[in-house]
């Protein structure tokens, strides 16, 4: 029994002590007259039991009916054992055309035990910051190391850069590991896209942050650091990762979404990955986008003097010998010159990126090189005369022709 019915047993009973009037009886109830007079018939027949609803124990009306029920669970148990409620409700919309509660499919899959309910747990506080208001005013980037591939491919990271205002993901991209050439990449697709944003919130990775080592050489800024400012782009480091935690939750969705999504499509290799990451940002932007409160764009475009090749190279200084040579990263190299004399023992800077030629400049111009490789000449043998018989009878002796003039 009801509150609500207990209630009105108990206004039931007045009126047999003939405290209340039915009409009186009915108002307390919240019931017309002829509705009070009903309560009252079946209160007089049953007793209290004529006061319960008699609905009790009986299916509801709108019941999903048990084939389709056990329809829909084989084929999650098939297909999606390890997906979670929201993503598998997708999925069978999208693929199976089976469209289901969200909820209802929760509480199925935590019926069969294909899914557990999460524990809320006491986490510490922190404050929500407001998202920055044009497309382009921040970018938020980040690595994450994880198993993308599962079982099926080596363990990779896959760094990616969202807009802070519309959450939108504007580049991505596997690499074996978090480095700098990774985030430069990146960097360099967004740039072609959509221009220079304005500002770059990050970790405090080594790539971003100059470590002890680089502080006592009296370096202040590393290299990836140096390529932002030059483009006018304001690097900001977080201290944890609560502080750029809306990329941290875009790690934990895309180790949920990505890695089910690949393992559908069978792909299980960093160069299938990075082919099928365009077609699933595209479809990824549109699910999880954000409407910037200012519908202006930040993004600037590129200048002339923004050219991203000569910008990520490195720059070393090195001293030409006396024949034009020089010696970087343990190769030799000889400079090509119309006048060796004047070059002589000259400084010239070398512009150098992994897996890429290098280029040599002197005072601005250009200046042709090649990689020096020395001829390896072939020794005579000497032996002692003692061994010199040995090693003639030692060789094989050729049977001469029939029309030999020896012979």
């Amino acid at each position: 029994m009801t509150v609500k019915e207990a209630e009105r047993l108990g206004i039931m009973k007045q009126v047999d002590k003939k405290e209340f009037t039915l009409q009186k009886a009915s108002e307390q109830m919240g019931v017309g007259f002829r509705q009070g007079k009903r309560i009252r018939k079946e209160y007089l027949i049953n007793g209290a039991k004529g006061l319960v609803s008699k609905k009790y124990g009986q299916p509801s009306g709108n019941k999903i009916p048990e084939e389709l029920k056990e329809t829909i669970m084989t084929l999650v148990r098939e297909k999606y054992p390890d997906f979670g409620p929201t993503l598998a409700k997708e999925k069978l919309e999208e693929r199976h055309k089976r469209t289901i509660s969200r909820e209802t499919l929760r509480a199925w899959m935590m019926e069969d035990g294909l899914w557990k309910g999460k524990k809320k747990k006491n986490k510490k506080i922190y404050q929500r910051r407001t998202r920055r208001s044009r497309f382009g005013d921040m970018l938020q980037g980040d690595g994450s190391p994880h198993n993308w591939f599962e079982l099926r491919g080596e363990k990779c990271c896959l760094i990616h850069f969202i807009d802070d205002a519309t959450n939108d993901v504007t580049a991505a991209k596997f690499i074996p590991t978090e480095c700098e050439e990774g985030y430069l990449d990146c960097l360099k697709e967004h740039l072609q896209k959509y221009g220079r944003p304005m500002a770059l919130y990050v970790d405090r990775h080594a790539t971003f942050r100059v470590n002890r080592e680089e502080i006592k050489k009296g370096v202040g800024i590393t290299h990836f650091g140096g390529v932002l400012k030059s483009l006018g782009i304001e690097l900001i480091c977080a201290r944890s990762p609560q502080a750029k935690g809306r990329i941290e939750r875009s790690n934990g969705v895309l180790q949920d979404r990505l890695i089910k999504e690949m393992r559908l499509e069978g792909i299980n290799t960093i160069e299938e990955g990075n082919k099928f990451i365009p077609k699933f940002f595209e479809k990824y932007n549109k699910h999880f986008r954000k409407e910037a409160a200012n519908p202006e764009d930040a993004h600037r475009p590129m200048r002339k003097q923004d050219d991203l090749e000569r910008l990520y190279a490195r720059k070393d200084k090195r001293k030409l010998s006396k024949d034009l040579t020089f010696q970087h990263r343990g190769i030799l190299y000889l400079i090509e010159t119309k006048t060796p004399n004047r070059m002589r023992h000259a400084s010239v800077d070398v512009f150098w990126r992994g897996g890429k030629p290098i280029d040599v400049e002197y005072e601005g111009n250009a200046l042709k090189c090649s990689r020096w490789e020395e001829r390896v000449y072939e020794k005579p043998l000497i032996v002692d005369a003692k061994e010199l018989e040995t090693r003639w009878v030692e060789r094989k002796q050729k049977k001469p022709a029939k029309s030999h003039p020896w012979r």
